[in-house]
């Protein structure tokens, strides 16, 4: 070893033993809102025309976002566009924050779920159709103005929807044409129609940590861009 090399290496080492690494701040804090609960799921893909991506839940311990679980997650076949943008059959899954009405699903509710839980049954329909007064609602039965072309037979997904979280998109004072039918469900064979879907385990996962007495909210957006998940 060269004079003095030692020296500089000694010197360089102290350095580096004295600088704390620094600590990430957690997606929830960089983010405008996060619905003023003390959970949140986000639901984050690299761009617009992703259709996979992570699905993360989060808890507000402390004043701290922190980590609860995380799972791959699946987007609209068509990736994802602003939510106030979208418009229904595009097959893309609208960005922003909502809230979570409520679960279903074909089978039992897991163990420790807390959320209200719908179990599906034969008569069980989410109507879809635009001219009709149930548009973006659970039905049962199918009312007369609901055609059945135009809505999803729940029951007719038994894998998807095995367990379900309603997202709250196009909810509370629907606008016809913007889309009906957005969950968080169970994977299928591949992207969804507009859907976030996880693998099952994990949709299990998330049944039993979200507690509505804190809140929940999802929010759904791109790393950058205009559909930031940190916009929301």
């Amino acid at each position: 070893m060269r004079p003095g090399a030692a020296a500089i290496l000694a010197a360089l080492s102290l350095l580096t033993l004295g600088a704390a690494p620094a600590r990430e701040v957690p997606l929830p804090a960089r983010m405008r809102d996060t619905g003023g609960g003390t959970q949140l799921i986000t639901a984050q893909a690299a761009r617009t025309g992703a259709t996979s991506g992570t699905v993360t839940w989060w808890d507000l311990r402390g004043g701290r976002w922190v980590r609860a679980g995380s799972a791959p997650a699946r987007f609209g076949a068509r990736g994802l566009v602003e939510g106030t943008a979208r418009r229904q059959g595009t097959n893309t899954t609208p960005t922003g924050l909502y809230r979570l009405p409520f679960a279903f699903g074909t089978k039992a509710a897991p163990g420790g779920t807390r959320l209200r839980y719908r179990r599906v049954g034969p008569d069980s329909w989410w109507c879809q159709d635009n001219g009709s007064r149930s548009y973006n609602r659970w039905t049962q039965p199918r009312p007369a103005d609901c055609r059945a072309a135009e809505s999803e037979h729940l029951v007719a997904y038994p894998t998807q929807y095995a367990h379900a979280l309603v997202i709250g998109f196009n909810y509370s004072r629907p606008v016809r044409g913007r889309g009906a039918g957005i969950f968080l469900h169970v994977n299928g064979r591949g992207a969804t129609a507009g859907c976030v879907s996880v693998p099952r385990n994990a949709m299990r996962r998330i049944l039993a940590w979200a507690d509505p007495a804190r809140r929940p909210h999802i929010a759904i957006g791109t790393a950058g861009g205009k559909t930031a998940i940190s916009r929301y």
